[in-house]
């Protein structure tokens, strides 16, 4: 059997002033994590801006180590890069940052503080580095050909999808720098969003995938971008940047998130950034929560301040919980003590395996809470192996059982206002007992399920075709 290797190129074009972005475009990557499909691959995008000094914002995969650092060194000599700037620290933007430190070990990396105590544990070694916040700047000072001072303003934008996001502004260009947020798995040569009907609707499924679930921080990092000056463009880590019509998809990931915070009932789904699958395990219950329409919101216990972290958990009507860590450090310590301060009685409460290596095992941490008065939300999720799909699987439909769960009271009451006219006319239609089926991918990405649904009709003779009722929040989709 002959081996294909994937299709990996580089592309690099000038944006803004003095201003080059240096794409990798991977084409033929079918899966972002294992739980995440991919349709049209996608792009790691880099970008090199020059004032009086110079600054490289994020990197690239580390599969493209072998091209990206030379397509870099024909931009420029790595060792005159006085700043890198690390937007977050997910491996597929931070992937060739060591190499960077082996060409220019005086370079100063900037990021958050907790991006820089991460990046100290992918890199394992010392660099020079200064953390920042929201409102804080950098200035690389004015460029001598163009005149022109690029002054970056930082805004923090937690859990975009990582607690260390961060944006970054430059006044001098009105770049917004925004890494995952607004994003979309999309790779083609074209360098900006000149089709928006092409894009929209890997646009759409990248926000329900990764943004949706963290909508309440969507709108904080919406409202801290009103305070910027106009925004010429939004220069994201995947997928083409979003200049020619800027406004509309804005617009849209404002309305989207509004629609996911409305009313006050909520369930937030805790996890351990940088411990076993954790970050992933808990997006994948998220994504099942939200087919319910309860609005959700991640939680990272390690990143997320004590004082908001109670407020978060305290106001939630259902939880979702990981195995902490056994050894757990004294801040994370401190967090697990706050989180389950804050937790409230009846509260529903769902728990899974993190599969970190060193979990507190799930039944005591069950027991405890049992102990406390919470109801369970879904039966405990053990993780024995590293999740494959089905394991995915299994997380999104515990979201779902959460979201019904919490939803229920909801739920009759809509059935109970069904029109009568519209009962009677529903009541007409054939029905019987059906159990469906459905299954996709091969393997260790196999996923299957079933169902018992009710409405159940031919479609057609050939191809041979089935029309089934589904309502949204059920685990397998049509």
């Amino acid at each position: 059997m002959v081996a294909i290797q994937p299709r990996l190129t580089l592309q690099q074009q000038e944006i803004a002033a003095d201003t080059r972005t240096l794409r990798s475009l991977d084409w033929d990557r079918s899966r972002f994590d294992i739980e995440f499909g991919l349709r049209n691959g996608t792009t790691y995008n880099a970008f090199l801006v020059r004032g009086e000094r110079t600054a490289l914002i994020d990197s690239s995969h580390a599969k493209f180590r072998s091209s990206w650092i030379p397509a870099l060194q024909e931009m420029v000599d790595p060792t005159t890069i006085d700043v890198l700037i690390v937007s977050h620290t997910e491996p597929d933007h931070s992937g060739l940052i060591g190499d960077l430190l082996d060409l220019n070990p005086e370079i100063e990396v900037v990021g958050s503080k907790v991006a820089i105590n991460y990046l100290q544990s992918q890199v394992h070694r010392a660099f020079n580095s200064r953390a920042v916040k929201s409102g804080e700047t950098l200035d690389l000072g004015t460029n001598p050909e163009s005149g022109i001072e690029h002054r970056f303003e930082f805004l923090s934008a937690p859990n975009l999808h990582w607690p260390d996001t961060i944006f970054s502004f430059d006044h001098g260009t009105g770049v917004l720098y925004t890494c995952d947020a607004f994003g979309l798995h999309y790779c083609s040569d074209e360098v900006f969003d000149t089709d928006p009907g092409s894009i929209a609707p890997d646009f759409r499924y990248y926000y329900d995938c990764l943004m949706g679930p963290n909508a309440r921080s969507v709108l904080q990092a919406l409202k801290r971008m009103e305070g910027l000056p106009e925004i010429t463009m939004i220069a994201t880590g995947h997928g083409p940047l979003l200049r020619d019509h800027l406004n509309l998809w804005i617009t849209d990931y404002g309305d989207w998130s509004r629609e996911r915070s409305k009313g006050d009932r909520y369930a937030a789904v805790v996890y351990v950034s940088q411990y076993g699958f954790c970050d992933r395990l808990s997006q994948a219950i998220a994504r099942g929560i939200s087919k319910t329409e309860l609005p959700v919101q991640l939680v990272d216990l390690r990143g997320t301040d004590p004082q908001e972290l109670t407020a978060l958990i305290s106001e939630a009507t259902a939880l979702v919980l990981p195995t902490p860590p056994a050894d757990r450090d004294s801040d994370l310590q401190a967090n697990w003590g706050t989180l389950l301060a804050a937790l409230k009685a009846k509260q529903a409460v769902g728990l899974y395996d993190a599969y970190g290596g060193n979990d507190e095992p799930i039944d005591a941490v069950a027991n405890q809470l049992r102990e406390l008065g919470h109801p369970e939300g879904f039966a405990p999720l053990r993780i024995r192996s590293v999740p494959d799909a089905a394991a995915y699987q299994l997380c999104e439909e515990a979201g779902t059982d959460l979201g019904q769960l919490v939803q229920r009271a909801k739920t009759i009451k809509a059935m109970k206002s069904l029109d009568g006219d519209l009962d009677k006319a529903l009541g007409r239609l054939s029905g019987g007992l059906y159990v469906v089926t459905a299954q996709q991918g091969e393997g260790s990405e196999l996923r299957s399920g079933a169902m018992v649904a009710s409405w159940v009709s031919q479609a057609s003779f050939e191809p041979p075709g089935l029309t089934v009722a589904v309502a949204k929040d059920r685990a397998i989709e049509a």
